[in-house]
């Protein structure tokens, strides 16, 4: 399948994929920078990207960056009809200032298929097995013994 890209910035590297049977395709960034703990950053590519109709592109964390170093990624959908210059949204969840070099992947970018879709309004909807179970309704131990917070307000109490 081909897919229509762009450099914008001369330096930029084509998305690629490190292996044949790998899902993603790896994105670069196009300077040198750092992320300090808990911040957020906003990184080009240097790239834009033409996505087919009922397909859009997943930003995914790099496994590696995130066990290694702590580094995942934030707001990752990128819809059909963007066409400007792809940005990634990092956030370094380390105790540490994690350092990029220009070229170095940051994320990458899953190409998946989405639907369009006719919302129908019913007055109920039909029950299954799991019902409204919801976290941890599965049993399994791990999440089951985890107390959910349900967060009501954001309003400042003062």
């Amino acid at each position: 399948m081909n897919f229509k890209f762009q450099k914008i910035n001369p330096e930029a590297k084509a998305p690629e994929r490190a292996n044949d049977l790998d899902a993603g395709y790896d994105l670069s960034c196009l300077e040198d920078f750092e992320i300090y703990p808990f911040e957020r950053a906003l990184v080009k590519t240097g790239i834009k990207v033409q996505l087919g109709r009922e397909m859009y592109g997943r930003i995914a964390p790099r496994s590696g960056l995130a066990f290694k170093k702590g580094i995942d990624v934030l707001a990752g959908v990128v819809d059909a009809g963007y066409t400007g210059e792809l940005g990634v949204v990092l956030i370094n969840l380390s105790d540490e200032i994690v350092k990029f070099q220009k070229h170095d992947r940051i994320a990458q970018l899953i190409i998946e298929k989405c639907y369009d879709v006719n919302w129908i309004e019913v007055e109920e909807i039909k029950d299954t097995e799991r019902g409204e179970g919801g976290f941890g309704s599965s049993d399994i131990p791990s999440l089951s013994d985890r107390r959910a917070v349900e967060v009501t307000s954001f309003d400042d109490p003062a």
